[in-house]
């Protein structure tokens, strides 16, 4: 669609489209992160953290606040997609990019015009190089390298807290999917509410290739929304970079 290239891109969404939802989770966890608001906690775990008086939490997108929430509890990576408010807050943003003809139901995957916006946001936003690439980058800039890069991104700039929350290193769960609706989702992997989260394939560009056995897609925007609303249910998915 072309006018997706005129909206500043949504982080949450770009990695949504490009991973699935536990792409679009890391990247929520990576901004809490940036914001103080999570922390690694046990080996392979994440947990609230700046939650004492007078430390009011910042949300960009109501995926934050919807992982935010969902962490009452400690939890690993492939758990926390699953817990109920941020499988709702998923839904939601499946509507959103269904609604704008980035998703389709039938079948169910990427419309060629999410394609051509990956594409284009990869060619403008390449991935940072070598252990220090944080320095100098934005938080946007750092959400949008995570949203686009999984764990190379991850690696490049945050190694420390994506290893010790398992976002990445053993145990974590690669992106899979060429896209993420691809193993035994269907119609439901979009429009149901069922939480999956066993997406599969590699995940490969507009162009058909392979990138280091990483995805590096972007995507469509919540550009101009009031994200001071919380997501209903109707839509499901599931999934986490």
């Amino acid at each position: 669609m072309d006018r997706t290239t005129s909206i500043p891109p949504d982080p949450c969404a770009v990695a949504l489209l490009r991973g699935g939802d536990r792409a679009a989770v890391t990247v929520a966890v990576v901004g809490l992160h940036l914001r103080g608001a999570v922390e690694a906690g046990r080996p392979g775990t994440l947990r609230k953290s700046g939650s004492r008086a007078g430390n009011a939490v910042s949300f960009r997108h109501p995926l934050e606040k919807a992982v935010r929430t969902g962490l009452y509890r400690p939890a690993g990576p492939r758990e926390l997609p699953g817990r109920a408010v941020v499988r709702r807050a998923l839904a939601g943003m499946r509507a959103e990019l269904a609604a704008t003809g980035l998703l389709r139901a039938l079948p169910p995957g990427r419309t060629r015009a999410a394609r051509r916006y990956l594409a284009e946001l990869r060619e403008h936003h390449p991935l940072p190089e070598g252990r220090d690439g944080r320095d100098g980058l934005a938080e946007e800039e750092v959400l949008i390298a995570v949203a686009l890069y999984g764990a190379r991104a991850l690696t490049a700039l945050l190694p420390g807290f994506a290893r010790d929350s398992g976002l990445t290193g053993r145990g974590a769960l690669a992106d899979e999917g060429l896209f993420p609706f691809g193993r035994g989702g269907g119609v439901r992997g979009i429009a149901g509410d069922k939480g999956l989260t066993g997406w599969g394939g590699d995940d490969r560009d507009a162009s058909g290739g392979t990138h280091g056995g990483h995805s590096s897609h972007g995507g469509h925007a919540h550009g101009g929304h009031d994200y001071g609303h919380d997501y209903g249910g109707g839509w499901g998915g599931g999934g986490f970079d």
